[in-house]
């Protein structure tokens, strides 16, 4: 009989479902949207993303793909994956933060880009 511990999700485990996050939430898709891309239940996604179950190196290509990074910004040694997770994803969380930074990215002039950037900073009591 093999009596052995539940595996806890790992360090490295719960930085790629942060960076996961990060992507899926940059993008506007719903974990149900990567649910089909990855051929799995919703549900399946949140356990992913909430580092309770490893993500497999197959699916972790599909993502990749889908959100058109190479499949190192899942992990901390790729200079491109910092400016991708250094803190964006705690966020990204806050409520209506992705749809701020959709609503920015559709901005098309840089004079725009830089009113509305003030604005916001003048809110939150920034310079």
């Amino acid at each position: 009989m093999n009596l052995t511990m539940p595996r806890q999700p790992e360090n490295e485990d719960r930085a790629v479902a942060e960076r996961m996050v990060v992507l899926r939430k940059a993008r506007g898709l719903s974990q149900s949207a990567i649910a089909l891309v990855l051929g799995v239940t919703f549900q399946q996604v949140q356990k992913y993303e909430n580092g309770t179950n490893r993500i497999t190196a197959d699916r972790l290509a599909k993502l990749a793909a889908q959100f058109e990074v190479p499949i190192t910004a899942f992990f901390g040694e790729s200079d491109q994956s910092e400016p991708i997770t250094a803190g964006l994803s705690s966020l990204l969380s806050l409520d209506g933060a992705d749809e701020l930074v959709r609503a920015y990215a559709q901005i098309e002039t840089p004079e725009t880009r830089r009113v509305v950037l003030s604005l916001v900073r003048a809110l939150a009591g920034l310079r």
